[in-house]
């Protein structure tokens, strides 16, 4: 059986609700839904996607590195918007990490979350280890 490592993060939610930043079990690791919530607890970018999504990404980043992984290592996002025609900051914020990744994504629009400050919240999923970094033969059909 796999060993299960917890990693704490920065939100303020986190031992009230009762979950942690980060979770790995084995080479999977799965990154909670991550905010932009300052070192000092307090949200970043305050109606700005991209500020918001850049900080998303730094959190998500300091999470995975606490767990043995990387973004090379992140095989799929979400990404959850309060405005959708907003995406195209959020995406940029995403193309800027993944440009040469690709993971598979998913952005959608909800209709708030649970601080009315924040515009973006993004979880990750990533397989730490040779595989996700290795280049794979092509096939011939």
């Amino acid at each position: 059986m796999s060993k299960r490592q917890n990693v704490k993060g920065n939100s303020p939610y986190e031992p009230v609700v009762g979950y942690s930043r980060a979770v790995r079990v084995g080479n999977t690791v799965h990154v909670a839904g991550t905010t932009a919530t300052g070192e000092d607890g307090k949200i970043v970018g305050k109606g700005d996607a991209y500020a918001q999504a850049i900080q998303c990404f730094q959190n998500v980043e300091k999470a995975l590195h606490e767990a043995g992984a990387n973004f090379r290592d992140v095989v799929r996002t979400r990404m959850y918007v309060t405005d959708i025609s907003r995406w195209e900051a959020v995406g940029r914020a995403h193309g800027q990490v993944f440009r040469d990744i690709r993971p598979a994504a998913t952005m959608v629009e909800v209709s708030r979350l649970v601080d009315p400050d924040m515009v973006v919240e993004i979880e990750v999923e990533a397989v730490v280890g040779e595989a996700t970094t290795r280049k794979l033969p092509k096939k011939r059909y």
